[in-house]
């Protein structure tokens, strides 16, 4: 038998000193500090909480509407994945528990499921005073308030012109090379988009525009009405967003080549009817078809068994170029028969009836707050999977 030559204790020493630096440098290069610039740890003081989203790695944004600000937060969430498999009923309640109140000091703003994990984030309000607080829900149901003061992060705050005021967060997105944020200011041009270059760093640096819409139920353009919810999307190597606003148009806006500052124009491609507030957006891809999905509510008399109803769209509409192919004759969902001849592509998806709230965890399932029964205060979390 041959024996391997024997190796030093000062040789081992060195060689576990390199195995634990290359592994200490691939956990770097994977986590989502790569994407902060100059980031700070300790007193994250939040003014407010808003809207929510996950880039990558569990890097989350989260809006912080009162001091018109965005934070980038590493949450060192990065897996394994562990899916929520079962429906957690009474999680107002179970919110509420954790954090010793009663359910009506509670408020749910929004809910973001990190891709890394499946844990599930809320933000919240908490009585008295709008007191921000943010929740976690693991795949087991588990409950957790994380302790942002262990997590490096960024500050972005929202550039806006002279005299004028940012007044809302009204939703917010990863877009690979950057942050996107959809809000409201007190201008004449209220509606703004913003875009934040990646890596994300404190202070002011994102490009701005102030953007107006052809509201095809209202026959008019509109420059007040914010982007409810939106998703980046690239076409023939141009950069846009597609967002969705009040009474329902759903427009794409070119930001590629655009100069801060100015004001740009969407292009209205459908029309999902009036009475309508968009809630969430995302996409996924079934049997070679691509959808955009939104979750909407109603405010005006319902059609369906509850106020909250859901409808995806055919993507191949997005590639609509000309305005004189949309705005007003965008095509538009048929009120009366919703899914009949004059809706081609455009489909009410009955598994977002009574979805409050709607995060995607891929292209399978997504992750539905769903109130528990029609006008009822109180809901439930569940997983549902896309049709």
């Amino acid at each position: 038998m041959k024996l391997l030559p024997q190796i030093s204790r000062r040789t081992l020493s060195i060689l576990l000193l390199a195995l634990t630096f290359s592994i200490t440098s691939l956990s770097a290069a994977d986590s989502a500090a790569r994407f902060l610039k100059n980031a700070q740890k300790g007193d994250l003081a939040l003014k407010s909480i808003g809207r929510l989203a996950f880039g990558p790695d569990g890097l989350l944004l989260l809006s912080d509407p009162r001091s018109a600000s965005i934070l980038a937060i590493d949450t060192h969430d990065r897996g394994p994945l562990l899916k929520l498999e079962n429906k957690i009923e009474n999680i107002d309640t179970l919110l509420a528990q954790q954090l010793k109140v009663t359910t009506d000091s509670l408020t749910i703003i929004d809910m973001a499921v990190n891709p890394a994990s499946g844990s599930i984030y809320f933000s919240l309000n908490l009585k008295p005073g709008n007191q921000p607080v943010l929740l976690t829900v693991d795949g087991k149901g588990q409950i957790q308030r994380p302790d942002l003061s262990t997590m490096e992060y960024v500050r972005i705050t929202l550039p806006v012109s002279e005299n004028s005021k940012l007044r809302n967060v009204t939703d917010l997105a990863w877009a690979d090379s950057s942050v996107i944020v959809a809000g409201q200011s007190n201008e004449e041009f209220a509606n703004k988009i913003y875009q934040i270059p990646v890596p994300l760093e404190n202070g002011i640096n994102a490009r701005y525009f102030s953007a107006e819409t052809y509201h095809v139920s209202h026959k008019r353009w509109e420059t007040k009405a914010p982007i409810q919810s939106f998703i980046p999307y690239e076409e023939n190597g141009e950069f846009y967003i597609v967002g969705a606003f009040a009474c329902t148009p759903i427009a794409k806006f070119p930001l590629s080549g655009i100069e801060s500052g100015k004001k740009i124009k969407g292009i209205s491609i459908v029309e999902l009817g009036s009475g309508n507030r968009p809630r969430d957006m995302f996409t996924y891809e079934k049997d070679g078809k691509q959808w955009l999905v939104t979750n909407t509510k109603r405010f005006h008399e319902k059609f369906g068994p509850s106020v909250y109803w859901g409808a995806r769209v055919d993507m191949e509409y997005l590639k609509a170029a000309e305005e004189t192919d949309t705005n007003e004759n965008a095509p538009r969902r048929n009120m009366k028969a919703p899914n009949g001849p004059d809706a081609k592509g455009i489909e009410v998806v009955d598994a977002l009836y009574g979805a409050v709230l709607v995060s995607q965890l891929d292209n399978e399932q997504i992750i539905v707050l769903r109130e528990d029964a029609p006008d009822s205060d109180t809901h439930h979390l569940e997983p549902v999977t896309l049709p």
